[in-house]
C-alpha cells in the first residue's frame, strides 16, 4: 500500500509537470506565432518597431511566415546639442590625439564624432577653446584658440567634412565656471555644439 501510494503521488507530480511544460510550449509557440519585429521606415508596416542587432542588422520573425521585404534598418542616433572635453596637452603643445596627456579624453571626442556622422543630416559643429585666469587676456584668447584648433584639426583628420565646422574659436578665459577656482585645470576645457545653420 505504502508502495502505491509513493507511486501515484509520484506520477501526479509528473504528470502536474508534463501539463505545466505543454501550457508553457503552448504559449511560447502562441507568442512566436504573433511576433513579427519590423524595422522602422517602411509604410507597409504601420508603427514599425526597430529591432536591430548590435551590427546594425534587422530582426524579423521567420515564424510562420514573418516579412521578408524590410526596409534598412534606421537607427535613431542622438546627438547631444553640446559636450565639454577637458583636454590637457603636454607644455605648449597643442596636437590631437600625439600630445593630449589624458587620452581617456579622446573617447569622448571620438564617440561625438562617429554620432554626427551617423546622423542622415549633415551636423554643422562649433568648437570653443576656453582657458583659465592664469596669464593676460591676450595670451589666453590665443591659448583657447590652438585648443580649439587643435580639436577641429582632429575632427578633420577622423574624416568630418571641413565645411560642416565652424572656424575654431576662443573665450580664453572669459567664461570661468563658477563651481570651480579661477585658476583650476577644470577651466582649461574644450566646448564642442551643435548648431542648426
Amino acid at each position: 500500500m505504502f508502495i502505491t501510494t509513493k507511486s501515484l503521488r509520484s506520477a501526479a507530480v509528473a504528470c502536474t509537470a508534463v501539463a505545466a511544460l505543454f501550457v508553457g510550449s503552448a504559449a511560447v509557440a502562441q507568442d512566436l506565432e504573433e511576433s513579427y519585429w519590423y524595422a522602422a521606415g517602411d509604410r507597409n508596416f504601420p508603427d514599425g518597431q526597430l529591432w536591430a542587432t548590435s551590427y546594425g542588422e534587422c530582426w524579423q520573425s521567420a515564424y510562420p511566415d514573418g516579412p521578408n521585404n524590410l526596409p534598412p534598418c534606421e537607427r535613431e542616433i542622438i546627438v547631444p546639442a553640446e559636450i565639454t572635453v577637458k583636454l590637457l596637452f603636454e607644455f605648449d603643445k597643442y596636437q590631437v590625439p600625439e600630445t593630449v596627456v589624458n587620452r581617456e579624453e579622446l573617447a569622448v571626442i571620438d564617440e561625438y564624432i562617429a554620432q554626427v556622422q551617423g546622423t542622415p543630416v549633415e551636423e554643422y559643429v562649433t568648437i570653443v577653446g576656453h582657458t583659465d585666469a592664469k596669464g593676460s587676456d591676450a595670451y589666453n584668447m590665443a591659448l583657447g584658440l590652438r585648443r580649439a584648433d587643435a580639436v577641429r584639426d582632429y575632427f578633420i583628420a577622423e574624416g568630418y567634412p571641413a565645411r560642416l565646422l565652424a572656424p575654431a574659436e576662443s573665450l580664453g578665459k572669459r567664461d570661468l565656471l563658477p563651481q570651480y577656482s579661477p585658476f583650476s585645470v577644470e577651466q582649461r576645457r574644450v566646448v564642442i555644439t551643435k548648431v542648426d545653420q
